[in-house]
C-alpha cells in the first residue's frame, strides 16, 4: 500500500477498538509506530489533520503531541531557550546536546507528554526527526509506558520500524525497541497487532 493508501486508511484504522482499548489480547501496551520514508514527512504533516478531524468525528478525543515543540516548551519554561540558541550557534550541537541532558532527560519529556495528553483517548507523537538527536525515539516510548499505560499512543516516526529496530531516517540505529506495533505496514490493511 503506497503511503496515500496507508494515510487514507488511518483514521479508519486509529477507530479500531482492538487500538483503542489500548491493551493487546497479552496485555501488550497499546503502543503504535506510523514509520514512512523520510522526505514523506511534509505529505505526513499535511495529512496529519485530516486524520485527527475523521478520529474526532467518531467520537474519539486526540491529543496531537509535537515533541519538538516540547522540547521548545521545556526550554522556554525554564529559561533556557535563548541560551541553549546561543551556545549551540557558539560551539556546536554536540555541546548543546551534553549541555541540555539534564534538563531533557526522557522522564522530564514524558512527564510534559503526559501533561499535554490528560483526559486524550488517543495520543498522536510527531514531529520526532525535528526533536533528534536532543531526544531520543525509544526513550521517550520506554518512559511513557508508566505514564500512559491505559492510553494507546501512535508515534509518526520518519523512518523504519522492523518491529525490534527504529531506524530514524532510515539512518541512525536507536537502541532496540520492540513493545510497539507497526500501524498501516506496506502491504498491510489495517492494525497489526
Amino acid at each position: 500500500m503506497s503511503l496515500e493508501g496507508r494515510l487514507s486508511a488511518l483514521g479508519p484504522a486509529l477507530l479500531d477498538p482492538k487500538l483503542l482499548r489500548g491493551r493487546g489480547l497479552g496485555n501488550e501496551i497499546g503502543f503504535y509506530i506510523f514509520d514512512y520514508p523520510p522526505e514523506r514527512d511534509p505529505d505526513v504533516q499535511r495529512a496529519l489533520p485530516k486524520v485527527v478531524q475523521v478520529v474526532e468525528a467518531g467520537g474519539i478525543q486526540v491529543q496531537v503531541v509535537d515533541l519538538y515543540r516540547t522540547v521548545l516548551g521545556l526550554l522556554e519554561e525554564r529559561g533556557y531557550l535563548d541560551k541553549a540558541l546561543a551556545l549551540e550557534e557558539a560551539r556546536g550541537p554536540a555541546a548543546l546536546q551534553g549541555a541540555l541532558k539534564p534538563l531533557l532527560s526522557p522522564g522530564k519529556v514524558a512527564d510534559a507528554v503526559a501533561r499535554q495528553a490528560q483526559g486524550a483517548e488517543l495520543v498522536l507523537l510527531t514531529q520526532v526527526g525535528a526533536a533528534y538527536p536532543l531526544l531520543r525515539s525509544h526513550s521517550i516510548l520506554n518512559n511513557l509506558h508508566e505514564r500512559l499505560d491505559q492510553v494507546p499512543v501512535v508515534m509518526f516516526f520518519p523512518g523504519t520500524y522492523d518491529g525490534q529496530q527504529l531506524r530514524l531516517f532510515g539512518l541512525f540505529k536507536d537502541d532496540n525497541y520492540y513493545r510497539a506495533f507497526r500501524l498501516l505496514p506496506e502491504g498491510s490493511q489495517g492494525v497489526n497487532p
